[in-house]
């Protein structure tokens, strides 16, 4: 039986290493580096020092019973959603065993021999949760100190292309939506593990007990191989050590979970598929905290200095201090563009759809610090394409400017590139690309009282006509995500 991480290094334990610290978490390379941005030294812009606030820590503003979703904080009235009441007491009392629900991932040709793991930490009565089998198993035991199975549905549909995986990765990977369909009451997490994990309760309890779970919070470790986590993902929690999701994130992604296990067929296991689409609706953000190494990096925007450039960064940084450098994506589905903003730095246009977890990667444009090599990096990168079609065109922030007392205006201009650059794809789509010469991207100024939560990463929309001509200049809006939203179009 091939588990969540199926075949593959994992975290070996359950743990908040990430996610607690905020200091160790120095992940976040500036989000859109480009071509111009051709750092001499690796510090470079990661020793920018991205300092997470909570790595795997995912995600949205919450009051005790509702997901209030970032428009409140807009100038533009919306709704403010709210989620069902999980608890019906006035004051919560303190997470204990019996609000973790346990989904473990099993088969049928292995568990007679794997339960006795389980057994070793399942207290009948107890703990609640059950193993999830691809068929019943030949023998049964009615013992109450192994853990109850269930048998996952069928999964025969779905897409799987991993040339060097196993298809039981999807059956896997929706275990926590089939968990989540049970309905039981009074469950606050639901953690994910293999047959043969072995949890240790009491602890994991405590571990949980420090996060809100009205808030979106996904919880783990990654593996404790570089090398799998460069395959893979840094930003995931390993399946094979277990990982946790809140009750309210949970609810989100088990209305994108389907579709989006279609949408990363080529994922090798079940957690990373999870991973994938949790990017998609909950991604985290941190502030930036500081630069280093300026004296070692190209200017940051093209043909000015090092101080010209930081006094622009600046410059947009004074106007909304929590929003500078987050990222927002954006789809427009009439024209099939994927637009990713920077804010305050950069603005990247594809035109083509490309998954949020592909736009939340930082491009490779900085080599490590003595060696001066590609890596490897404690985050995921990735590499300028050698099509030219497959690469974006890029958009420096040229003006900045507050709108009414609470909101900020930024222009985004593409700059002049000569005849050697990558963006000299002739075809149409992006040829109708390059027509754009520049954007504008309102924003509401954001709340800095946001960073005491888990904040979820904002939506966008384009919110001109769409009939964008010769010179055209597209309206975007940055906004809270609503309530049940991917960042991903289905």
């Amino acid at each position: 039986m091939l588990s969540l991480s199926t075949a593959r290094e994992t975290g070996s334990t359950f743990n908040n290493q990430e996610f607690n610290n905020p200091f160790k978490s120095l992940k976040y390379v500036l989000l859109y580096p480009t071509n111009f941005l051709k750092f001499k030294s690796t510090l470079a812009i990661f020793a920018l020092t991205f300092i997470s606030l909570l790595l795997f820590l995912v995600i949205i503003s919450s009051n005790r019973y509702s997901i209030i979703s970032f428009s409140r904080y807009d100038a533009i009235p919306r709704n403010i959603t709210t989620f069902p009441t999980i608890f019906s007491d006035e004051k919560e009392e303190k997470t204990n065993i019996s609000h973790i629900l346990f989904g473990i991932g099993g088969s049928a040709k292995t568990w007679n021999d794997r339960r006795h793991y389980s057994e070793l930490w399942w207290k009948p009565n107890v703990t609640r949760g059950f193993v999830w089998l691809d068929e019943n198993p030949e023998t049964t035991t009615s013992s109450e100190s192994f853990m109850p199975y269930r048998v996952s549905g069928d999964t025969s549909d779905f897409k799987y292309s991993c040339s060097y995986g196993s298809r039981s990765a999807v059956r896997m990977a929706r275990i926590l939506k089939e968990s989540f369909e049970l309905g039981l009451e009074n469950v606050r997490w639901f953690v994910m593990g293999d047959d043969d994990t072995v949890f240790f309760t009491e602890n994991l309890v405590v571990v949980l007990g420090k996060y809100d779970h009205n808030q979106m919070y996904y919880v783990g470790g990654n593996s404790e191989s570089v090398e799998q986590n460069v395959i893979h993902s840094y930003s995931m929690a390993y399946g094979g050590g277990g990982f946790a999701v809140s009750y309210p994130l949970a609810a989100e992604l088990v209305r994108v979970l389907d579709s989006c296990i279609n949408r990363y067929h080529k994922f090798f296991g079940s957690d990373q598929k999870v991973q994938g689409c949790l990017s998609e609706i909950a991604h985290p953000v941190a502030p930036l905290v500081s630069l280093h190494h300026i004296n070692h990096l190209e200017p940051l925007f093209p043909n000015q200095t090092r101080i010209d450039s930081l006094k622009r960064l600046i410059g947009a940084y004074e106007m909304d201090p929590g929003r500078i450098l987050q990222q927002t994506v954006c789809y427009d589905l009439k024209r099939n563009w994927s637009i990713s903003v920077s804010w305050g730095y950069t603005l990247q246009l594809y035109p083509s759809l490309v998954s949020a977890k592909d736009l939340t990667t930082a491009w490779l444009t900085f080599k490590t610090w003595r060696t001066w090599n590609l890596g490897p990096f404690t985050f995921n990168t990735r590499f300028f394409s050698q099509d030219p079609c497959k690469n974006p065109v890029f958009y420096f922030m040229d003006r900045v400017e507050k709108t009414g007392s609470d909101r900020t205006s930024t222009t985004y201009k593409k700059q002049a590139l000569t005849t050697s650059d990558a963006h000299q794809c002739e075809h149409v789509d992006y040829a109708a690309a390059l027509a754009i010469h520049s954007f504008n991207v309102s924003a509401p100024h954001f709340n800095p009282e946001l960073w005491n939560k888990a904040p979820r990463r904002q939506c966008c929309e384009i919110i001109n006509d769409g009939d964008t001509t010769e010179g055209g200049t597209p309206q975007l809006l940055i906004r809270g995500c609503n309530q049940y939203e991917s960042v991903t179009p289905n």
